[in-house]
């Protein structure tokens, strides 16, 4: 219900499963106030801006009243200058959720007519095309934030069904009428951190179902390599305390519970793991942890109201301040990087261990007659790109900032980007995973007629139940991505905890 309280999971329902969306009855009184008190201010001729100006460095510009529609539809096609690749549908239908939601919290001065045309194009599938470069993330996400608007006045072009049509066109399909704006009407629907925060809440909620993933993927390389589960002693991490860490080390165990495999070993004569191996629960629960703060910050910021002017009509207010800044987003989304980055990186060390017949003690490369097969060897090689290319993409957007407006903008986020590089990391680290969860069951080949425990048994299981084993040289494209697509699906966590019980 749009005007109360929203979680990320809420926006993952609508985002990615299309639930429906409504305006709370609440919400609609605070809407109408606000714009009640804009238009007295309107009204009564006084200079207040975005209202009655121009905007960024021309604010010092009076508008005159029968000028005002015409200010704001120019608003939205001035600004709507992005370019590049358009942003996926979740990420759009994440950011019309958010942009109503801000909007219905009553600070914004809009008609409730404005916002239940974007809830409409929300239950109607209708997303605007919105290119994904182009906002420094102050004065909100602007760029893409315009391209949005656009289709609110029935300009632009958006994606219904199978098809990319004008976005009058489509509205009209459905029985949808563009809206003329108002005073301040443009501006509050483009100022705002919408863009970036509906990324980073996708990608956050997805990669805190990754760090489970990951547990799964390296415990499955722990029984592959014969691997202590000392470590993971609730012990240990209690004497430490952070939460991630107990959260992974829990996992571990559960699902390496019971392994005949494990049992084979207990007696023999090594002392210590290498690091990636004995000490997951330190570097994935760190990766936990920093993804839940970014989760905290970005419940935060879907609840909040990031537009300018704030309309304050209990207090006879109108306030220009900078809560359209992407700083909070930038910061976190920048840390998060560096966390979804790091289980990548962990995850391809884990990898070569498995490849390396003089730390596996199993065949090179996992090869049946290596020499004649070359097995899995290529995929280290694409596990070491893909994090080489992360650590590219960690480098940290938010310390990059160039003024824009003619100096009047002085100082910006970044926090588009940011975010934008988290969601590719965070795909480059779903391929690195499936790497390794695909190495370990084939590397678990090797040890029958022991088999696995029921935790990792039940992962060998659903891989092989898409994966054939891999008896001689193959392209392997094809399987990789099938054993990526049980990890986004959740089809993998599923499965152990099927077994095991419920997962962290």
């Amino acid at each position: 219900m749009v005007g109360t309280l929203l979680t990320l999971a809420d926006v993952m329902r609508v985002a990615n499963d299309g639930a429906p969306v409504a305006l709370s009855v609440d919400a609609h009184a605070r809407i109408v106030k606000s714009r009640d008190y804009i238009e007295r201010i309107v009204a009564e001729g006084r200079t207040v801006y975005g209202v009655t100006t121009g905007f960024g460095k021309l604010a010092n510009v009076r508008i005159a009243p029968a000028d005002v529609q015409q200010l704001q539809r120019n608003l939205v096609r001035s600004h709507a200058m992005g370019v590049g690749e358009p942003l996926s549908q979740e990420v759009v239908r994440g950011m019309l959720l958010l942009r109503a939601q801000s909007l219905s919290l009553g600070f914004s001065g809009i008609r409730v007519e404005v916002i239940e045309l974007l809830l409409g194009m929300l239950n109607h599938g209708i997303h605007p095309v919105i290119p994904q470069q182009g906002s420094v993330g102050a004065s909100g996400d602007l760029a893409p934030l315009a391209h949005m608007a656009l289709a609110l006045i029935g300009e632009g072009h958006v994606a219904f069904g199978d098809a990319v049509l004008p976005a009058a066109g489509a509205l009209a399909q459905v029985g949808l009428k563009p809206v003329t704006l108002e005073a301040k009407e443009g501006l509050a629907l483009i100022n705002g951190t919408q863009a970036m925060t509906a990324i980073g809440a996708l990608t956050i909620f997805d990669a805190l179902q990754l760090a489970t993933a990951a547990d799964i993927a390296a415990t499955m390389t722990l029984e592959a390599l014969k691997g202590s589960r000392s470590p993971f002693d609730p012990r240990v991490q209690a004497i430490r305390g952070h939460p991630g860490a107990v959260e992974s080390a829990a996992n571990v165990l559960k699902i390496s519970a019971e392994s005949p495999i494990h049992a084979s070993h207990a007696d023999c004569n090594k002392i210590q793991d290498a690091y990636s191996l004995r000490c997951v629960p330190q570097v994935h629960g760190a990766s936990r942890d920093a993804c839940r703060h970014a989760a905290e910050v970005l419940t935060r910021e879907i609840n909040a109201v990031t537009d300018n002017p704030l309309v304050f009509a209990a207090d006879d207010t109108v306030i220009s301040a900078g809560n359209f800044h992407g700083q909070p987003i930038a910061l976190v989304m920048d840390y998060a990087k560096i966390a979804i980055a790091e289980l990548a990186n962990i995850a391809e060390r884990r990898v070569e261990h498995m490849m390396d017949p003089a730390v596996s003690g199993l065949p090179a490369f996992l090869a049946h007659q290596g020499g004649l097969h070359s097995g899995l060897m290529i995929s280290q090689y694409t596990a070491a790109s893909l994090v080489s290319e992360n650590k590219v993409l960690a480098h940290p957007a938010s310390v990059d900032s160039i003024p824009t407006s003619a100096n009047q903008e002085d100082h910006v986020s970044m926090g588009t980007t940011a975010a934008r590089q988290c969601a590719m990391i965070l795909e480059n680290a779903r391929w690195v995973i499936a790497i390794e969860v695909l190495s370990a069951t084939q590397a678990l080949e090797f040890h029958k007629p022991l088999e696995a425990g029921p935790g990792v048994g039940a992962a060998v299981k659903l891989v092989r139940s898409v994966v054939p084993p891999l008896d001689a040289d193959r392209i392997m494209t094809g399987d990789l991505a099938a054993v990526r697509d049980l990890i986004v699906s959740r089809s993998l966590r599923d499965a152990v905890e099927s077994v095991v019980g419920e997962l962290h």
